[in-house]
């Protein structure tokens, strides 16, 4: 089984952290046997636009080709707009450098995996009528709760990219609902997952998360609160810094990530930014931390909260997209998102004691076990790629 994997977003040497989730799913896969090629295509970039502004400067430094994991990665350029996911799609220029990478690498394969919507699905919805390839497509969050209400073309982009695809799959049942409200596609539901081998259920004594924290140069007599994205205002970054403010002394909040707020949060004497990490990394900062908080406005379903709950490490976070289905019984211990207020009580619940007991920790545990192995969950997937190819229609495109 050979599959083409179409995303805008996957690690590479600049970028450790990008879509680690795209390749959590893609190193599974090829355990099992399937042959996974990545195309992920790089805006085209002049040399003077690398001079002023880094994240040009990244686009400039990306090679074409590299393996990452043992896995092909092609990285063709694409001429790219500012805003262009409000008001001038790109998955026709997305889809002619996917065409090139195909085409000058002699690329082969039975099936295509996009992932996000737009503009990997709508590219993906060409590659395939072209090639006569069934496509999959797999919507995370984002590309459902906000790129497709940008504007009239945004929502067409998006329903154009799931409505043509063989097979969608939503991360979680609250996704689904509003795919299937939004375009009358109903997905099935079938979370990527973790590798439940690296982040398993660890309560840790305080020896070892001195060590830990020793070795990440944290803080061994503060209450560490952990935060992994994108530093973003979506991701309620701007709610969490007020939040330390009000919080005592006793308290640090670690953030993990690159974004447009960098400057702005490293402003706090009680925050310490990292930057992007190796995924490698996660893992031990999850063990140093106390709690892991996501304040978010929207998600599909946060890996790395998955993680934090098969590590036994708590978590607060924001009462949207796939989180409340996750906590189940448990869903008393969200927050509404934009709330400073509700992440100080829910902070201050949890360090004393109130919320959080052991109980409730073992079943977050088992539930994440039991649902989000990533094996597991490759599994049904390669069961549906070979589905797919049995059928493969001819693949006619909606307009």
């Amino acid at each position: 089984m050979r599959v083409l994997f179409i995303t805008s977003i996957y690690p590479s040497e600049n970028k450790p952290a990008a879509g680690v989730f795209h390749q959590t799913q893609a190193d599974s896969l090829k355990e099992l046997g399937v042959k996974v090629d990545v195309v992920c295509p790089v805006p085209y970039t002049p040399k003077f636009l690398g001079v002023i502004n880094k994240r040009y400067q990244e686009y400039l430094n990306q090679p074409l080709h590299y393996k990452w994991a043992g896995i092909d990665i092609y990285r063709p350029r694409f001429l790219a707009y500012p805003g262009q996911l409000k008001w001038s799609q790109p998955h026709k220029r997305f889809a002619k450098a996917v065409d090139r990478a195909i085409q000058e690498n002699n690329l082969e394969f039975d099936v295509i995996h996009a992932h996000l919507a737009m503009p990997a699905g709508g590219a993906a919805a060409i590659i395939a009528k072209k090639y006569n390839k069934p496509y999959v497509l797999t919507l995370h969050g984002s590309d459902v709760n906000v790129y497709p209400h940008y504007s009239k073309g945004a929502m067409e982009a998006f329903r154009f990219a799931v409505r043509n695809a063989k097979e969608v799959i939503a991360v979680s049942g609250a996704l689904a609902e509003e795919t299937e409200r939004l375009t009358g596609v109903k997905p099935r539901v079938l979370a990527i997952g973790i590798n439940m081998e690296r982040f398993e259920g660890a309560d840790l004594d305080e020896q070892s998360k001195r060590a830990i924290r020793d070795k990440l140069g944290l803080p061994k007599d503060k209450k560490i609160l952990l935060y992994i994205g994108r530093l973003v205002n979506e991701k309620g970054i701007r709610e969490l810094v007020e939040a330390m403010k009000q919080l005592n002394d006793t308290f640090r909040l670690v953030l993990i990530g690159d974004g447009p707020l960098l400057q702005e949060v490293k402003v706090h004497p009680n925050i310490i930014v990292t930057g992007q990490i190796p995924n490698d990394c996660v893992k031990d900062y999850l063990l140093a931390s106390d709690l892991f908080v996501l304040p978010s406005y929207n998600e599909g379903m946060p890996t790395v909260i998955i993680e934090a709950l098969s590590l036994k490490v708590p978590v607060i976070s924001s009462n949207v997209g796939g989180v409340p289905e996750l906590f189940g019984e448990q869903k008393d211990l969200l927050i509404e998102p934009k709330s400073t207020k509700q992440i100080v009580e829910k902070v201050e619940q949890y360090s004393e004691g109130i919320i959080y007991t052991e109980e409730v920790r073992d079943s977050l545990y088992e539930k994440v076990k039991g649902k989000f192995d990533v094996k597991k969950n490759s599994l049904d997937l390669t069961f549906l790629y070979k589905q797919m190819q049995e059928k493969n229609p001819n693949n006619e495109v909606e307009k």
